[in-house]
């Protein structure tokens, strides 16, 4: 690394706002992300939710059904993406699945498999080809030791043979039921940072290793750069890295990723109900608002019967992230 890399101070951060130069305007909305809550049967160390075992916060009743009155009332919505913590140990999971489903949208769910071979799950890998759910699953890596690093020891092993049992059920083969997995690199310990590989290249990586090594299929892989945020923010600053690493990341901006970034089209949603413009600013506390600066909630949404509400996505320096290089989203690279 040079020198200079290791000298640079938090003053010389150009403001993200001030890089991109004009307000990054909301498109129409297509894409609801409903993080469900925080309870999560792992607490992997790249986790921006900080999810964990002894997390409690998680969907209520009220606005679980909110969430399905949204749903029903706005055709424009497309996808019904759910998240967590693991989105199936939460309150109201099967509810929107299937309020999703019954009117055709696509649903996505985020999910770290191993919660398979918890007790009272077993029966998550038939739930999902039945409603021919989209599972987009952690796999930061198609080596052992590096997963397990990550994400715990024993996580490895539980999620090929959860991928085994997807492929069995037809994953990986029947175009109703896709699979993807994702690619996050390790949080890094030095100043030798890198951007994600190339997705199309290492997708061949994973596509050869898990076929060769375990007879495994799956549609498409998604590379993923770690934010600032969460857990990762701790332990960049434990470092004494998470200036240079921001640093790092606006040195490789790229504008040519604004016009793809996911806050344009989505909303986000956390178990209480507030909205966000990403999954992101959910964890920072950063809450889309209505031009007058009020905040938003379903409830504002419900009222106003317009999801198109918020002219000017909110930004953050930890956006850089989602614009570095080929950018980065919860659907991989943008470009």
């Amino acid at each position: 690394m040079e020198k200079k890399m290791i000298t640079l101070n938090t003053n010389q951060l150009t403001p993200f706002h001030q890089k991109i130069k004009h307000p990054l305007n909301k498109q129409r909305i297509t894409v609801l992300q409903i993080n469900l809550g925080r309870r999560c049967n792992l607490a992997c160390n790249h986790c921006h939710v900080e999810a964990s075992p002894k997390r409690t916060e998680e969907l209520s009743p009220k606005i679980c059904q909110q969430l399905i009155e949204l749903i029903n009332r706005f055709p424009q919505i497309e996808t019904v993406d759910l998240t967590g913590g693991a989105p199936e140990m939460n309150y109201g999971f099967k509810p929107l699945v299937e309020a999703a489903r019954n009117i055709k949208k696509e649903v996505i769910v985020r999910s770290n498999l191993t919660i398979f071979f918890e007790t009272g799950f077993e029966d998550l890998p038939e739930y999902f080809a039945k409603n021919q759910l989209r599972v987009i699953a952690s796999l930061p890596c198609y080596l052992e030791d590096n997963v397990d690093k990550q994400r715990g020891k024993g996580v490895y092993d539980a999620s090929i043979r959860a991928i085994q049992k997807l492929n069995q059920l037809g994953y990986g083969n029947d175009p109703n039921l896709i699979l993807d997995l994702v690619y996050n690199p390790p949080i890094p310990s030095n100043e030798n940072f890198s951007l994600t590989p190339n997705q199309v290249s290492l997708e061949k990586d994973y596509q050869t290793f898990l076929k060769d090594n375990f007879d495994i299929k799956f549609d498409q892989l998604f590379t993923i750069t770690n934010l600032p945020i969460g857990r990762v923010k701790k332990y960049l600053k434990h470092k004494k890295l998470y200036d240079s690493y921001l640093q790092f990341l606006e040195s490789h901006y790229n504008p040519q990723t604004l016009d793809y970034v996911m806050c344009r089209n989505q909303i986000s949603v956390d178990y209480l109900g507030n909205i966000y413009d990403c999954d992101f600013n959910q964890m920072e506390n950063i809450t889309a608002t209505l031009p007058d600066g009020k905040p938003l909630t379903v409830e504002t949404l419900l009222k106003m019967g317009n999801l198109d509400v918020i002219n000017d996505i909110k930004t953050a320096d930890y956006c850089y992230g989602c614009t570095a290089g080929s950018g980065s989203s919860c659907g991989g690279s943008l470009i």
